[in-house]
């Protein structure tokens, strides 16, 4: 704008309001706005581009549109004033509006109005076709070859996911600037093609354009290098930071911290976290994520307390790496807090915070509070679905997450592969062979390939099933196999009477790349059980520790009382249990007395039953069994005290409960229930096989107690 052509009037309220909007004093623009309306010298483009662009630079865009509307000759600045005020706000959908408006009103778009149109396609991804028009509308104009619309047209395509249409707009750009290469390497960040990241890393080093190494390209490929197999390369670029003297800046400190604690090398993370003079919310939740996805779940929220007295406001992304933390080690309390917390910060209707809540009030047995958060959202997203599904497979309710599964399906939300896994965990805990199949059916449906988690999800329901041939199809189909997919089909084969086949797909396991876990151990210990296989399950046990480092738990010891207990080992059993060097409570007593009742070793048996009177155990079948034991010796008085014991700590028997599919349909049965709607039917056959048992001269067995 030539202001020397204009009349004086307009030049020094034109000069004027330049100067209001560098100040940002609105109210001396009103002022101004109000004398300009009194004199009618709104009626020049000028001096209404110069309203506009106050109200704008003062962030009352209401008034920027009200002016801009009543603009009667609007030419490409009055056009531009607002497209690029709504295009910084990310309002996408009224740019649009906006430029569609502009051409019909026959104006010619420049260079910052292309600019400020692809920054605003950048902020809607799913709209590629609309991006791609104005691209070629851009060439037409040929605006495409200032390297501010190119820079801008980069970041649209980066933003979109399509790095390979970025990459060529890149290599066709004539000129290109700092701006330039770091969008392309952050849009190869974003996709994690940390090698393709790198490598235009050095040929920017290497090209003529280079203007040196700033705090825009770092920050972008360190991003990039945010995986363990680069964090080496991340070592050299951290370095580079330094040396450049760059390290001030704290989006590089942010980078930096954020590349170690995502590769795992939390010392490396801490270290430049205290070094970093200027630390923001950013970088304190950097650390406290870390932490958290490492396990130090203690140390994430110990820095959440440091980074409050520190004066610095969490974000979102702290809240959720800290909530996470909550949830990993069951800290009910302080995750209460933490909600607290973010509910006076306003947070709390931000979908991956409830996302986190839900997960943890999970983790932590709180169904009914991770209901409550999951209802609390209207519109829940993927994330928040999945979550309360796992949630209920977590704790058992396999019928609700089912139930929430099929809401969720007839809402037409698109499940992910995470979703599918919970699912069909649930329907392998059920045993529900009809439904995983419809899962099945689901995933193929959906497009998910075998690959992990879906694919050891299926292999596991159908072996839990009893289908071991599809269990073992779906299991060889697999492109990878976690420790998941081999525990589940090992779990199948040795809970189906195949403990052999699964001692051999354990050794085959062994050979493989896949390193066991203690779960892996229970599968296996549990097939020697079933087999009888006695040395062999010495030799596992002791396999553990002295080859894969892992210590028995509670789990182990368990089988291995079972091995021995099977196989009529009965005092070596006890002598096993009484040398385990952990905390076992009540469980390996019980293994014993059970194994004592079934070769009728009554002393050893009324030895274990004793142990467990004295741990206080809450089971009623304990002393159902330990009466027996008395009863069988004779000891009428001894029968008489566990039974005052029992009625004494309030011990209770608890009715038996089944369940089988039919039809399509789950029958859930349970001792004394008569709210089945077949119930007549039902007693009326149990008591034909009674009397059919009766006739043929069966005696029960069993000591009502």
């Amino acid at each position: 704008m030539n202001l020397s052509s204009l009349p004086f009037h307009f030049r020094s309220l034109i000069t004027t309001l330049i100067h209001y909007s560098r100040q940002k004093h609105l109210q001396n623009g009103k002022a101004v706005h109000a004398h300009i309306i009194k004199t009618g010298s709104s009626s020049s483009v000028y001096v209404a581009n110069s309203l506009v662009n106050l109200y704008v630079k003062c962030g009352d865009l209401p008034t920027a549109k009200l002016v801009f509307e009543a603009t009667p000759n609007k030419d490409v600045v009055s056009w531009n004033n607002l497209i690029n005020a709504y295009s910084h706000l990310g309002s996408s959908s009224l740019v649009m509006d906006l430029f569609r408006r502009m051409r019909a009103d026959n104006t010619n778009p420049n260079a910052h109005t292309f600019a400020g149109v692809f920054t605003a396609a950048s902020h809607e991804a799913s709209d590629v076709f609309g991006g791609q028009k104005i691209h070629a509308l851009a060439i037409k104009a040929a605006s495409f070859f200032d390297v501010f619309v190119g820079s801008s047209l980069l970041n649209m395509y980066c933003k979109m996911g399509l790095v390979g249409d970025a990459r060529k707009v890149f290599d066709r750009m004539p000129e290109r600037n700092s701006v330039s290469w770091a969008t392309m390497i952050s849009g190869y960040a974003m996709q994690r093609l940390a090698g393709d990241a790198l490598e235009l890393f050095g040929l920017m080093r290497r090209s003529e354009e280079n203007e040196g190494e700033n705090e825009f390209i770092l920050t972008s490929v360190v991003s990039a290098l945010a995986v363990p197999e680069f964090v080496d390369t991340g070592k050299q670029i951290h370095c580079l930071a330094v040396k450049n003297g760059l390290m001030s800046f704290v989006s590089v400190g942010n980078a930096v911290v954020t590349m170690y604690a995502k590769c795992g090398n939390l010392d490396d993370a801490l270290r430049t976290f205290e070094l970093c003079g200027d630390r923001n919310s950013i970088t304190w939740s950097a650390m406290i994520c870390g932490f958290a996805q490492s396990g130090d779940s203690l140390k994430a929220l110990n820095l959440l307390r440091d980074m409050h007295f520190a004066g610095i406001m969490p974000n979102q992304y702290t809240f959720v790496g800290v909530i996470n933390a909550c949830g990993d080690i069951g800290a009910l309390k302080e995750g209460q807090q933490v909600h607290g917390y973010l509910l006076k910060m306003g947070f709390e209707l931000q979908v991956y915070i409830m996302s986190a809540l839900v997960d943890m009030y999970a983790k932590c047995g709180r169904v009914c509070d991770a209901r409550n958060g999951f209802d609390y959202l209207k519109e829940p997203d993927v994330v928040l679905w999945t979550s309360m599904i796992g949630g209920y497979v977590q704790n058992g309710e396999y019928e609700a997450a089912l139930g929430l599964y099929c809401r969720m399906h007839k809402e037409g939300i698109m499940p992910n592969k995470l979703t599918m896994a919970s699912v069909l965990k649930a329907c392998s805990s059920l045993s529900s062979f009809e439904q995983g199949k419809q899962i099945h059916a689901r995933t193929i449906k959906y497009g998910f390939s075998l690959e992990v988690p879906i694919g050891s999800a299926l292999s596991t329901m159908y072996a839990k099933c009893g289908n071991l041939e599809d269990g073992n199809l779906v299991f060889r189909r697999m492109p990878v196999r976690d420790v998941v997919a081999w525990n589940g089909i090992i779990s199948g084969l040795s809970q189906n009477g195949r403990g052999t086949e699964a001692l051999e797909l354990f050794e085959e396991m062994r050979m493989g790349d896949t390193k066991p876990d203690y779960v892996t151990f229970v599968n296996v210990l549990s097939a020697c059980s079933h087999m009888g296989f006695v040395e062999r399950g010495w030799i596992y046990f002791k396999m553990m520790y002295n080859e894969f480092g892992i210590a028995p738990r509670v789990e182990h010891y368990a089988c291995m009382v079972d091995v021995l207990s099977r196989a009529g080992r009965l005092d070596e059993a006890k002598d096993f249990i009484e040398s385990a060097t952990i905390d076992h409570g009540i469980c390996l007593w019980r293994i014993l007395l059970s194994a004592c009742c079934n070769y009728r070793n009554y002393e050893l048996g009324a030895y274990a039953g004793e142990k467990l009177i004295e741990l206080g155990t809450p089971e009623s079948s304990t002393y159902v069994l330990l009466s027996s034991i008395y009863t069988s010796l004779g000891r009428r008085e001894d029968v008489e005290r566990v039974r005052r014991m029992m009625n004494l700590r309030g011990v209770s028997k608890e009715p038996g409960c089944s369940w089988i599919e039919l039809k399509s349909q789950v029958h859930v049965f349970v001792v004394h229930d008569e709210m089945h709607p077949h119930i007549e039917n039902i007693y009326a056959e149990i008591r034909r096989l009674k009397k059919h048992m009766k006739d043929e001269g069966y005696q029960p067995s069993s000591i009502t107690f």
